[in-house]
């Protein structure tokens, strides 16, 4: 990958540091509560300027690539057809894209604290990907469920906004406490269009983060003149969710973990000891770190669980 310097096994296998529940960014109880209520979770200011910038610096190059490219099928950018033409709104695998930022996120006691809070320790990262709304592209996204799951255990995704979402501007919508059961996406949008009973439309500043469950209903209505909007998600699951619901074999779970220990060599790179974040997983799940950095970057999905978009039939 051009320009990037891979971790040194040394790095990757260094003693973890032993911090106070506090340092490690875990969530208070009454924030797992409101989350458990609610199915999203607010959390002001959450990453730090710095690491900020990097990510929107990286998210720069990953859009200009994308545009350099134009529509591929089966391409890591993915375009939507527009009035005005092709519009780019998604970037998959952000990690294989030549910017340590995505890595370096996912080392951050402030994402990890949360993946913990919620997925017990032994939590899985599943996906990443950045999602943008170019400027003046006000498209809807309609109202729909990410993952229908049985709720044995938390499925959530980790909202990491680079840019403020305002009000009438394109802001997420989400119904609180929707997350409980599957929903009929098309029946929701047909009777109440974005006027839905009881939605709350989530204003956020750069840096601001969201946490979503799954399964709360969702979406964005349309707005013209909208300013560029980027969102960084990293989807976390609990190991033991995909050793008993799937959709993954163990195997691949494994693969997936190995992100960790090159995501916090990352954040090392940056902060001191007393800022990173101490990885409690289960010793047998721990994974085996080996120097092919090129290959833990990238670990694609071959299915997927199934979600509920009207858009989708």
């Amino acid at each position: 990958m051009p320009g990037y310097e891979p971790p040194s096994l040394a790095d990757m296998t260094a003693t973890p540091v032993s911090t106070t529940p506090l340092d490690r960014g875990l969530l208070t109880a009454d924030q797992v509560a409101a989350f458990d209520r609610d199915g999203y979770l607010v959390l002001r200011g959450r990453i730090d300027p710095d690491l900020l910038g990097r990510l929107q610096r990286a998210s720069e190059r990953w859009m200009a690539d994308g545009l350099a490219r134009g529509p591929q099928a089966g391409g890591d950018w993915l375009f939507a057809e527009r009035a005005g033409g092709q519009v780019m709104w998604r970037v998959d695998y952000l990690h294989d894209k030549g910017e340590r930022a995505s890595l370096e996120l996912l080392g951050s006691r402030a994402v990890l604290g949360i993946a913990e809070s919620l997925a017990g320790p032994d939590f899985v990262p599943t996906y990443e990907s950045m999602v943008m709304k170019a400027a003046g592209d006000g498209a809807p996204v309609p109202w729909h469920q990410d993952a229908v799951h049985a709720r044995r255990h938390r499925l959530f995704n980790v909202d990491v906004y680079l840019d403020a979402s305002r009000s009438g501007a394109g802001a997420l919508h989400v119904i609180p406490g929707s997350q409980v059961r599957r929903t009929d996406a098309c029946a929701l949008a047909e009777t109440h269009g974005w006027q839905m009973p009881g939605a709350i439309e989530v204003e956020l500043e750069a840096g601001d983060v969201l946490v979503h469950d799954d399964m709360i209903v969702h979406g964005s209505p349309p707005a013209s003149g909208k300013a560029l909007r980027r969102t960084v998600y990293l989807e976390f699951r609990a190991a033991q969710s995909i050793l008993e619901d799937g959709p993954w074999s163990p195997a691949w779970m494994h693969q997936r973990l190995r992100l960790v220990p090159l995501a916090l060599a990352e954040r090392a790179r940056w902060v001191g000891p007393e800022e990173r974040f101490e990885w409690r997983i289960a010793p047998d799940l721990r994974p085996e770190v080996t120097a092919d950095v090129e290959a833990e970057l990238r670990v694609v999905h071959t299915v997927h669980t199934p979600g509920e978009w009207c858009s989708a039939g």
